[in-house]
């Protein structure tokens, strides 16, 4: 029986690792919430890796937030994000943890980055101004473990997920993502009986999604490769590997599914004079793939699964 970590288990990725782990009979969950184990807190990190005996760490716990979150708190972005793997992985190591999986973000590529981006993009360009503290966070927590791989024999690797979505996402009506964003408002729409609904921007650029649980089945499936993420005689192996599916839509083709999959019968008008944002944003899953692992539910699926959630959820998303 291992002992098995998750750091941030009540987040939209924690929490669905926790869903993958739980069906194994040789693992143990070692659950913590912020309020019984602040991350941020060295001292109190160190304290729990030294009397718990944890055997791997899944590292999802982050400050994240959106665009405006990001704009105006930069420095709580970046400071929080550094201490929380910083503490977690020290702390790891010093405890004699020899695996430890990393969730990173597809932010930390350059903003002009050749698509699609693939892992070797990191550290070419300049970054997405309005996020930079926090990919400068995550570039960080990336080579924290490329550093203990390279200098204690670790097995330290990082997974870089594309724009996720599904159970326990955010909902929030300002500050959510996406695809939270549309499922909530075509559900109020179609519950007002609105003949329309307004979408920003002209439809045309192209984004990528996965399904929280594929990250959670993708998370596990790199943590236990047998391959090492550092080969001495080479370069880092397996330390830094994106994880989406490869595939892309438009934010047209998207919002239309969304409207079929809420049930949503009016017209969508695009008002072209909100901007669209950067034309494409896609990962280069090869690696990750020969590897032996990829996706399995369609968008549609996915929103399904997404949308039938938040139906059950919904009065946490009040206001």
């Amino acid at each position: 029986m291992k002992k098995v970590f998750i750091a941030g288990h009540r987040g939209m990725v924690g929490s669905a690792i926790c869903r993958q782990l739980q069906q194994r009979s040789d693992v143990e969950l070692v659950l913590r919430t912020s309020s019984e184990l602040n991350l941020v807190n060295q001292q109190a990190v160190a304290d729990f890796f030294a009397s718990e005996q944890i055997d791997e760490v899944y590292l999802a716990a982050a400050k994240v937030g959106g665009i405006v979150a990001n704009n105006s708190y930069p420095a709580e972005f970046i400071y929080q994000n550094l201490m929380i793997e910083s503490n977690v992985i020290h702390s790891a190591f010093t405890a004699g943890v020899k695996k430890l999986l990393f969730l990173g973000s597809s932010c930390i590529y350059p903003k002009l980055a050749e698509q699609p981006m693939q892992e070797a993009a990191l550290l070419t360009g300049t970054l997405e101004p309005t996020n930079e503290p926090y990919a400068i966070a995550k570039i960080a927590g990336i080579k924290l473990c490329e550093s203990y791989n390279r200098q204690y024999g670790v097995d330290y690797r990082s997974v870089m997920p594309t724009n996720l979505y599904g159970p326990h996402d955010n909902f929030h009506p300002e500050n959510s993502h996406v695809i939270p964003a549309l499922l909530r408002r075509f559900h109020e729409a179609k519950l007002r009986g609105d003949a329309t609904v307004t979408a920003w921007g002209t439809g045309s650029p192209m984004r990528e999604f996965l399904h929280v649980d594929d990250m959670a089945a993708a998370s596990v499936h790199v943590m236990e490769l047998d391959k090492p993420a550092y080969d001495a005689n080479t370069q880092p192996m397996l330390s830094h590997i994106n994880v989406g599916t490869g595939v892309d839509c438009t934010i047209k083709e998207l919002t239309e599914t969304v409207a079929k999959v809420v049930g949503f019968k009016g017209d969508i008008v695009w008002d072209t004079t909100k901007p669209d944002g950067t034309p494409r944003k896609l990962m280069d899953v090869s690696r990750l793939k020969a590897l032996g692992w990829q996706y399995s539910y369609s968008l549609e699926e996915g929103l399904q699964d997404a949308y039938q959630w938040f139906i059950e959820n919904q009065d946490k998303f009040r206001g």
